[in-house]
């Protein structure tokens, strides 16, 4: 069967650039127009678990009326820099951050804890996923890691991929385990 693992529809802070962590805004417009999109595109006989922020909750809502919070799903916190532009945080910065999982902004939570936290979960929707398909609603981060987790490698690829808006990253999961089969697809887009 199939782990979907989908990214939240648009808010108005991702419309503006801004990092969005723990920050917890709404779908705009157009985020619910995607979440409806993807609800379309996904099974309907499906299990749904998603981060407890909003913009993963109604997402979610739109896929599912039976919906499972799990916190481990919730994205990175960016502490002190979450919706502040890219453009804010000082070069130097933003280079020991790509080049280090331990890296820790201020107030915030390292890739590696991230990876830890995500990783727990998939491990345990495993085998839910090798009898049903399962739909995990959550942000970037956790979909970087998810991606890493499927292809068994350390978290320091997630710098080296990109998310698109309402993604739909695909799973296969058998008795061998994980195998990443699609990532960020936003075919069901229009």
């Amino acid at each position: 069967m199939t782990l979907f693992v989908v990214r939240h529809g648009r808010t108005t802070a991702n419309a503006s650039g801004l990092l969005l962590g723990r920050a917890d805004p709404e779908l705009d417009e157009v985020g619910r127009e995607q979440a409806r999109q993807i609800a379309a595109a996904l099974p309907r006989d499906i299990d749904v678990y998603a981060s407890p922020l909003i913009r993963t909750q109604q997402t979610a809502a739109a896929i599912s009326e039976s919906v499972t919070t799990d916190d481990r799903l919730i994205e990175l916190d960016y502490g002190a820099f979450d919706l502040r532009p890219l453009s804010e945080i000082p070069p130097e910065t933003w280079a020991q951050w790509r080049n280090d999982p331990q890296f820790r902004p201020p107030d915030g939570e390292t890739l590696v804890e991230l990876f830890s936290r995500v990783s727990s979960l998939l491990d345990a929707l495993s085998s839910v996923a090798t009898e049903r398909n399962v739909a995990v609603v959550t942000h970037v981060s956790p979909i970087k890691a998810a991606m890493a987790w499927a292809l068994g490698v350390g978290i320091e690829v997630s710098w080296r991929s990109m998310v698109g808006q309402a993604s739909i990253t695909r799973i296969e999961v058998s008795s061998r385990g994980p195998s990443l089969h699609a990532f960020n697809d936003t075919h069901h887009l229009e």
